[in-house]
């Protein structure tokens, strides 16, 4: 769609930077494919296993209730305002985030570089930020008692409720669709004061309007967000003295498929077990805990002891049977399904990940009997087509579904996993706690191609930097900007080991 809107001259911002740089089309996103999985990759360099934040929503089994990043108004309002508005704007980069791992923005500080951002949802950083408090968010923060200072960049705008500086600029989080002309606005303040080295400059609209009318209607949107990059770009004098000071990354935190389908899972497996609801005073009650992240899935099974093998398989004979089901994954450890306490999946003789489809099932762990796209290693056993994939000279060719080994492996471990991770068949979308879809628009979160693969444009880099990796993804951009900025980067490719936390798990409530 990039291509798409530079084709017909809606984009010609973009275009100028494309002409200077190099378009890397396929960028692999996260899994869960989602929006705050993957600004969580993106701001850390490191998968879901081990920044720990794994979904729209995912049940906390340390706190026993469900974690509500905003799936849509219906769902905010079925978990409440204040609820939902603590988890996304403070608790996930405050709590939820893993402490164990550092942003882009908390390793450029230390090193000196100056950092700003505008409304990105992990800006984790060393600068303290007050409550800003400024237009509509003003009443309901006040009402919810919200008045945390957070920790940010040096220069943090988050609509209406953080803002390092006054700006002339029309504070719009409570209003999505309106959200890059706010970007754009301080982004050109910025510019003309000279306040920042690096800069994150978000532009989510493209998301918001992909999810209304479809991703074959995004020209329009991409057309927006040029345009919002443009008065950015002049402020600095234009195109050439602009790259004369700048390096750019342009990129995207997933892709959209079309959906025409609704999946409601929870109502599903409601119908044998007691499923938690939200905000329910009883959850000891509760058999399952079942988290639609929008294209995937999160399933909890609440109660362990000796039924657990018994229910987890029943739960995943019910999720088979379901329209649109493509994927059904969990770990096994010691040839059983892995029973977790806390948030940490079990140390076993023999850990390893089962994936299942109507073509069968496949196991692997890592290993070195096969090299992925990434080069990381993996032993295998059991139906390739599962993930419509071979084997050739070693080599596993993941077919539809890209980096689909690792991207499962970080999934499946990460420490708020469900005990089963599903992922959706084309044109299928869950219905969320709210009882919402975007059906008749798009979606994303699956593991398949069409939600993953995302444009990554480097301009000002030396053009064989785009040879370093075979697949590039999202967790390869933190090493880029540091790189840039002469930070020493860490260790590469740590989350390919099995995941086991949960005595270190920090308690997550930091805030009400």
């Amino acid at each position: 769609m990039l291509e798409r809107a530079v084709d017909a001259g809606a984009a010609p911002t973009f275009k100028k930077l494309i002409d200077r740089g190099t378009l890397i089309r396929g960028c692999v996103s996260t899994f869960p494919s989602v929006t705050p999985v993957a600004c969580s990759e993106i701001a850390t360099g490191v998968a879901p296993d081990r920044h720990w934040v794994s979904g729209m929503n995912w049940y906390h089994r340390v706190e026993r209730r469900y974690v509500e990043y905003g799936s849509s108004l219906e769902a905010t309002r079925a978990f409440g305002l204040f609820r939902t508005l603590y988890d996304t704007v403070y608790n996930m980069n405050m709590a939820h985030l893993s402490h164990e791992v550092e942003t882009v923005f908390e390793r450029l500080g230390d090193a000196g570089v100056r950092t700003a951002c505008t409304p990105f949802l992990i800006y984790r950083g060393r600068h303290r930020h007050e409550l800003g408090l400024e237009g509509l968010m003003r009443r309901m923060a006040v009402a919810a008692k919200f008045h945390h200072a957070v920790w940010g960049p040096d220069e943090l705008f988050y609509g209406e409720l953080y803002a390092s500086r006054r700006v002339p600029c029309r504070p719009t989080l409570a209003r999505p669709g309106t959200r890059d002309e706010y970007s754009a606005c301080v982004g050109v303040e910025l510019v003309e004061q000279d306040l920042y080295d690096f800069l994150l400059l978000g532009l989510p609209d493209n998301d918001y309007h992909s999810h209304r009318l479809g991703p074959e209607n995004s020209v329009e949107s991409i057309a927006h967000a040029d345009v919002s990059l443009e008065r950015v770009i002049d402020a600095a004098g234009g195109i050439g003295a602009f790259l004369e000071d700048h390096a750019v990354i342009l990129l995207a935190d997933h892709a959209q498929v079309a959906v025409d389908r609704p999946l409601p899972i929870a109502e599903a497996l409601g119908e044998e077990w007691r499923v938690l609801q939200p905000n329910s005073t009883r959850p000891e009650d509760a058999e399952l805990a079942v988290s639609p992240t929008a294209r995937a899935a999160h399933v909890y099974v609440l109660k362990a002891g000796h039924g657990y093998p018994r229910t987890h398989a029943a739960v995943r004979a019910r999720l088979r049977e379901q329209p649109g089901m493509d994927l059904v994954a969990w770990i096994v450890a010691d040839g059983g399904p892995a029973e977790r306490e806390g948030a940490g999946v079990p140390p076993g003789e023999r850990l390893e990940a089962v994936v299942e489809s109507e073509a069968g099932e496949l196991r692997f762990r890592p290993g070195n009997q096969v090299e992925d796209h990434r080069g990381a290693g993996w032993d295998v056993d059991g139906e390739l087509r599962v993930l419509h994939a071979a084997v050739e000279d070693g080599r596993f060719e993941g077919g539809g579904y890209p980096d689909a080994l690792g991207r499962l492996w970080s999934a499946l471990t990460a420490p708020h996993a469900g005990d089963i991770v599903c992922s959706l068949a084309d044109g299928y979308e869950c219905v969320d706690w709210g009882g919402a879809t975007h059906v008749g628009g798009g979606s994303h979160g699956s593991l398949q191609a069409g939600d993953s693969l995302g444009p990554l444009l480097l301009v000002g880099f030396d053009p064989a930097v785009a040879e370093r990796h075979e697949q590039w993804a999202l967790r390869d951009v933190s090493e880029l900007v540091l790189e840039h900025f002469g930070v020493e980067t860490p260790p590469v490719e740590g989350s390919r080991q099995p995941a086991i936390p949960g005595a270190e798990l920090p308690n997550d409530s930091a805030a009400p």
